[in-house]
């Protein structure tokens, strides 16, 4: 599962989920399939090796790994997102840090705090936010339905916990 909680949920010890999205590709397969392609792509290069169809075709197999090449690194790029719950007795704090960097912070007391899920209506099937302090935060949009379903209950839990050591 694309997330993780790196300290248990227990009512003595605050709880640590860190959530991230799934690459099913990883970098060495990534490099091991543009060198597939590449080999692949020159085959019909061969017969055409010393005439002009070579050149007229060259750049039409130049842009497409270009563009397979762009493609795969963007999807690199968004798998950058992370999101990291912590949840004490105390409060409950929600750090999300976007593709580009940039961090994204959400605070609220445990004992107001809670986990909502939204089976329709929002971006993607059981949405899941946080709600409290007078704001909704999404959590795990880019987990699968399941997984999220899966959280909802863990989450929940961890509140509970977390109230009951208050």
């Amino acid at each position: 599962m694309p997330y993780e909680w790196t300290t248990a949920p227990t009512a003595a010890t605050p709880a640590r989920l860190d959530l991230w999205p799934h690459r099913s590709l990883p970098k060495r397969g990534f490099a091991g399939f543009m060198l597939v392609t590449c080999i692949f792509l020159t085959f019909p290069l061969i017969p055409l090796l010393g005439t002009v169809v070579l050149w007229g075709l060259l750049p039409f197999l130049v842009a497409a790994v270009a563009g397979m090449w762009w493609a795969l690194s963007h999807s690199y790029d968004t798998g950058r997102m992370h999101e990291a719950l912590i949840i004490d007795s105390e409060a409950v704090h929600l750090t999300r840090t976007n593709p580009k960097g940039d961090v994204l912070e959400w605070d609220c007391n445990s004992y107001w705090a809670q986990v909502d899920m939204h089976p329709t209506g929002g971006p993607v099937s059981h949405y899941l936010t946080l709600k409290g302090s007078g704001r909704v935060v999404e959590i795990g949009a880019f987990l699968s339905e399941d997984e999220r379903k899966v959280l909802y209950s863990e989450i929940s839990g961890a509140l509970r916990l977390a109230r009951s050591a208050g």
